[in-house]
């Protein structure tokens, strides 16, 4: 699977036409004990660079941004019950899944490479 970032620090990890999308090791890191996500519903459509949710911890909460447009496929129910899923493996940890409906816009988003030196710039 291949993996992009967003400079927000939203991943989404492609399988084909499906999309993976969570947040990336710094983000989890920089928010602390995520105690809440807000998701969309299935169903629902998102936009390349909007807003499709929120993640809160003890520290801050944070927008969620979109790499793609598409349609939500699927929301991770687990973080419902435990949103610090996200602090042990945020990789592993995706919040939703989105059928890719442009898979042109991964283009314009970071691969691993850039998105670490990106990083060392922060």
């Amino acid at each position: 699977m291949k993996i992009y970032y967003l400079p927000s620090h939203e991943y989404i990890k492609v399988d084909g036409s499906v999309g993976f999308i969570g947040v990336s090791e710094y983000a989890a890191k920089q928010l602390g004990a995520v105690t809440y996500v807000d998701m969309p519903d299935e169903g629902d459509d998102v936009e390349a660079g909007e807003e499709f949710g929120a993640i809160e911890s003890r520290k801050a909460a944070s927008d969620l941004y979109s790499p793609v447009s598409g349609e939500v496929i699927g929301v991770n129910e687990d973080l419902a019950d435990d949103p610090k899923l996200i602090n042990n493996a945020p990789l592993d940890t995706w919040i939703i899944k989105v059928d890719i409906s442009d898979p042109s816009e991964l283009d314009s988003l970071m691969d691993q490479e850039a998105y670490d030196k990106y990083l060392a710039t922060l």
